[in-house]
């Protein structure tokens, strides 16, 4: 009531003046939602329905949305329909308002009024259906689920509905939104997380297990600074989601940040006791105790830099390197020594010394415990045992690994293209075969509705042909928009077959425009002959575009089983990328697991081949 009150001075009429006895009366109509008491104003000044807040631009139907009144809705849509699209400053429609608080009957009505607005998005990209899982309105959610357009809206975003669910923590609204598109799990936004990052960053263990339910490799899946979800559960002290991730999957412990951080250092550098004991007496991660990160710092040095003495005294317990140096050449005692106002210095220097911690001028030159290189000011000693150089055969195989890692994505970004490419394609045909045939050549009577050539051969032949050139680029849409294939091999059987569709589709249209130019053009002998030389021309030119597309077809074919061939007589333990290999590397890549001959046969011949 006190935001209402707030905002009962902001109203004013854009259009017509009034006075503020007029402003005070609509604004408590709006709140009541009285529709009789606006009908009244309505008749006694008519600008009152375009009046508008000052500051945010919101209308009175944005209002009403918000406050939910639908018989006030109602009217306001009966007198002014358009104003469904009406937007704010925030270039919000009221959708976004009645989504945003739950209003189902304001939705119902608004998309009945104009289906077309719920594809609007607000100033910051988001979607109706996204501020409806932000604020957890499932039963908006489903509702806007019916309309398969509006997810399609966020496979080339950033931030999908996903991410704000599992952010917010709304885990009945992740199941819908995972069985509608699977794929958004793995959808990173401008930061790089995955909605199983911001679940376990919040502590949302229901929508973890969901996720991970899908998939347990989301948990492998990395940020732009490195950091796993497991990582965010180690910042957070998530000791639940945790132990979930690492019940069906230890392989994500063993992977560190871009500053080499492993789960122990953001644990023990975000004081997180708890989940570093839970881990370290769970599992048997010895080598991560003493394992180092970018600036050669232990976990041993974080915690006694961190003054954290109950952690110390645990990490000691373990058993771990006391003596380990950091790049700039100091212990965990030279840590602790060197900062004098460390209120845990009692309690942590007696626990370093009892395990035998050193000071680095006290260790002997070739101590087996110097790991870290350390910088010009450290007080270790050059002759420093050397990491064994590549040899060059490893060299040659990371190389081609790469090389070909760098391939299958081309390939795979490439075959997603197209497919956006023959939608595209798919839809234009079947928005000119519709204004075709609204608008059919020749014209139509004014009187009748009917057609002046209906009767003409050759206007029948271009209403079979428009016809179906129409059902089939929406046979193509629905199909390329009803599935999504994950691995290369289903993309590929997709496209061939929607692409075999799509050139029959274009060949009616284009014979649809044959005849419907035969249709409308004089029949003298001299047109005949026009007629004839420009079917003849266009025809020639799609006869050579088919004819060159098929010999390039018969080349990738013949280039395809030479490289079979070749295989088969050349398999052997040598070659530089095994098939084990080539499964791990599409998985960690682009999630195939068939061999790519179409890649193998091409990439040395142009780069590209046809389907």
């Amino acid at each position: 009531m006190q935001l209402q009150l707030m905002l009962l001075p902001l109203l004013i009429c854009s259009h017509i003046p009034s006075s503020e006895n007029m402003e005070r009366r609509v604004f408590e109509t709006i709140l009541r939602g009285d529709v009789q008491a606006f009908l009244g104003l309505v008749r006694e000044d008519e600008g009152v329905i375009k009046s508008t807040v000052q500051g945010s631009l919101n209308t009175i139907l944005h209002l009403t949305a918000r406050f939910g009144h639908v018989g006030l809705a109602a009217e306001i849509l009966k007198s002014r329909p358009e104003m469904v699209a009406a937007e704010n400053d925030r270039m919000e429609t009221p959708l976004h308002e009645a989504c945003r608080e739950g209003r189902l009957e304001i939705v119902r009505l608004l998309l009945e009024t104009d289906p077309w607005v719920v594809y609007k998005v607000n100033r910051d990209n988001e979607s109706v259906l996204f501020v409806a899982c932000e604020r957890g309105r499932l039963d908006v959610v489903k509702q806007l689920l019916n309309y398969p357009w509006l997810l399609m809206l966020e496979m080339d975003g950033v931030t999908t509905s996903l991410h704000a669910a599992a952010l917010a923590g709304h885990t009945e609204i992740v199941k819908e939104l995972l069985v509608a598109r699977q794929e958004f799990a793995w959808k990173k936004d401008l930061d790089g997380y995955t909605p199983l990052h911001l679940a376990c960053s919040k502590g949302h263990f229901e929508i973890a297990r969901e996720l991970l339910k899908l998939d347990s490799d989301l948990a492998c899946l990395q940020d732009n600074e490195g950091r796993t979800p497991l990582h965010w559960s180690a910042i957070k002290g998530r000791i639940n989601i945790s132990d979930e991730m690492l019940s069906l999957s230890l392989e994500p412990v063993e992977m560190v940040t871009r500053h080499g951080e492993t789960i122990l250092h953001l644990g023990v550098k975000n004081n997180q006791y708890e989940l570093v004991k839970y881990l370290t007496e769970r599992l048997d991660i010895t080598r991560l105790v003493n394992m180092p990160d970018n600036d050669g710092n232990t976990i041993l040095h974080l915690a006694t830099s961190g003054k954290l003495s109950t952690m110390v005294t645990h990490l000691v317990k373990l058993g771990v390197n006391v003596n380990a140096i950091n790049r700039k050449g100091y212990t965990a005692l030279d840590v602790v020594e060197a900062d004098a106002s460390n209120s845990g210095l009692l309690l942590i220097l007696p626990a370093l010394q009892d395990a035998g911690a050193k000071r680095c001028d006290q260790l002997p030159p070739m101590s087996q415990e110097l790991q870290p290189i350390p910088d010009k000011n450290s007080c270790i000693p050059s002759s420093w045992p050397k990491r064994a150089p590549e040899s060059p055969y490893q060299h040659h195989r990371n190389r081609q690994r790469r090389r070909r890692e760098k391939q299958i994505d081309l390939q795979t970004e490439g075959l997603r293209n197209a497919r956006k490419t023959i939608i595209i394609v798919a839809v234009l045909i079947a928005t000119v075969t519709f204004a075709a045939g609204i608008n059919p050549p020749g014209g139509f009577n004014e009187v009748t509705g009917k057609s002046l050539v209906g009767r003409k051969t050759s206007f029948k032949v271009f209403m079979v042909c428009n016809i179906i050139a129409l059902f089939l680029s929406l046979g193509i849409v629905i199909f390329l928009v009803s599935i999504i294939p994950f691995r290369r091999k289903t993309m590929m059987k997709l496209l061939r077959v929607t692409h075999k569709v799509m050139w029959l589709s274009t060949s009616f249209v284009a014979a649809a425009y044959i005849a419907a130019i035969w249709t409308i053009m004089p029949h003298g002998r001299g047109m005949v002959w026009v007629l004839a030389a420009v079917v003849a021309v266009g025809g020639g030119c799609t006869l050579a575009i088919f004819i060159g597309l098929g010999m390039l077809l018969a080349r990738h074919w013949l280039r395809k089983w030479e490289w079979r061939k070749r295989k088969a007589k050349d398999e052997s333990p040598h070659s530089s990328i095994s098939r084990v290999e080539e499964l791990q590397m599409a998985k960690r890549g682009s999630r195939e697991s068939t061999s790519n001959s179409d890649l193998d046969s091409s990439s040395d011949k142009g780069g590209y081949h046809l389907y």
